[in-house]
């Protein structure tokens, strides 16, 4: 555990040190764009902080290939080395799609072609799936499984990258609780290192969020960008399925190691990043039909997200932040405790996670429905006075 809190720290130092940097380089070269129609926000700032966040991923994996404890996953260079390709291809393109607004197509392509690198070069796969005591084994059914999976939550993650400090700390605290889950997994299944690809991706970017958040909170003096959200995307969803990968198909198949089924502990590695997820991935269903219903193109930017809603309801943006924060917490602990449920002798299995899902779900619907100001009414046929605030928010 010590090796994986020396990462945490050493990780977030350098990103603070590396943001303070790229913050004081894209302002003198002034490396933002115009300030669009849909943004709420009325000083041009930065959006390559995902460069920043590059650096402190390269610092961690330094520090790591100089530690004996992490040479276990060193073994194989050709996954890290796929990895950091896979991560600088998409960090350079979110940093051109920033700077100059490039296609969609383009950024689109970019992303299956760094998720390949992951997949192809790296074999990082989603190699069974359980189902019953059947599981999916095809080559081609996993490579595009995972190719896909990653692009997922690549676009879900860079969705809801709409308010200062939103992606970081919704990253933080996901990352966070898988890194608990992955060390409860390895502690149970009896593993002979806690040691792990895994574990050490989720660390990592739990280093880079800390040390991202100082300069990104409220009022934010840098964004992430496309390259920011893009690149924990990649690295989470990468995590989550090389997690996947490393379990042994009997125990995600079957109920006797220890004693009761392990269907919802085998997919929470999968699940965890799309759960975390799944408010901004229903805003994006609602936003295409709401702009194809319009006769528009599904890709053509609003201001009618859920971020956008909340500010209108009447929560300033450090609310609205806050209460995605809660919204991850309740989702994300809810089913680590499901898990923690199977694996210890609690009464009903899983009833302590689900009752604390439901309880944190009311408790979310409450502070969300009934924000604490009342939103300022706009002048008559005037537009919708924009909050005092400086979020950015990052439409497709």
């Amino acid at each position: 555990m010590r090796f994986y809190l020396l990462t945490v720290a050493v990780t977030a130092v350098a990103t603070l040190g590396f943001t303070w940097v790229v913050w004081r380089i894209g302002m003198r070269y002034k490396l933002y764009p115009e300030i669009r129609e849909r943004d709420v926000h009325t000083t041009p700032k930065p959006r390559v902080g995902g460069v920043a966040m590059f650096l402190g991923v390269l610092t961690a994996f330094a520090l790591s290939s100089q530690i004996p404890y992490f040479q276990i996953f060193w073994a194989d260079p050709a996954v890290i080395w796929s990895l950091l390709s896979a991560a600088a291809l998409i960090v350079a393109v979110g940093v051109a799609d920033d700077l100059w607004d490039l296609d969609w197509m383009i950024k689109l392509g970019a992303q299956f072609l760094a998720a390949g690198i992951v997949v192809g070069f790296g074999g990082i796969q989603i190699f069974f799936i359980p189902f019953g005591q059947q599981f999916v084994v095809s080559s081609v059914a996993s490579f595009a499984m995972s190719v896909i999976a990653i692009v997922i939550v690549m676009n879900a993650v860079n969705f809801i990258d709409g308010l200062d400090g939103l992606v970081a700390g919704v990253a933080l605290i996901a990352n966070a609780v898988f890194f608990v889950y992955s060390y409860l997994v390895a502690r149970d299944t009896g593993a002979s290192s806690y040691s792990s690809l895994a574990s050490f991706l989720a660390v990592a970017l739990i280093g880079v969020c800390i040390g991202f958040l100082p300069m990104n909170w409220n009022p934010s003096k840098l964004f992430m960008g496309d390259s920011g959200a893009l690149l924990l995307g990649l690295l989470m969803a990468s995590s989550a399925i090389v997690f996947t990968g490393n379990l042994p198909p009997a125990l995600l198949g079957s109920n006797d190691v220890f004693g009761r089924s392990q269907l919802l502990g085998a997919f929470i590695p999968i699940l965890l990043p799309v759960v975390v997820v799944l408010l901004p991935l229903l805003d994006f269903g609602m936003a295409i039909v709401r702009r194809m219903a319009r006769g528009k193109s599904p890709f053509s930017p609003d201001r009618k997200h859920l971020h956008h809603r909340m500010l209108d309801m009447g929560h300033s943006d450090r609310d609205a932040v806050l209460i995605f924060y809660a919204w991850t917490a309740v989702v994300s602990v809810g089913v680590l405790l499901m898990y923690i449920g199977t694996t210890q002798d609690w009464p009903g299995d899983y009833t302590i996670g689900v009752v604390f899902v439901l309880v944190g779900v009311a408790a979310c619907l409450i502070v969300t429905l009934l924000p604490s100001r009342r939103p300022a009414a706009p002048a008559p046929g005037g537009p919708v006075p924009a909050p005092s605030s400086d979020p950015t928010p990052r439409t497709p």
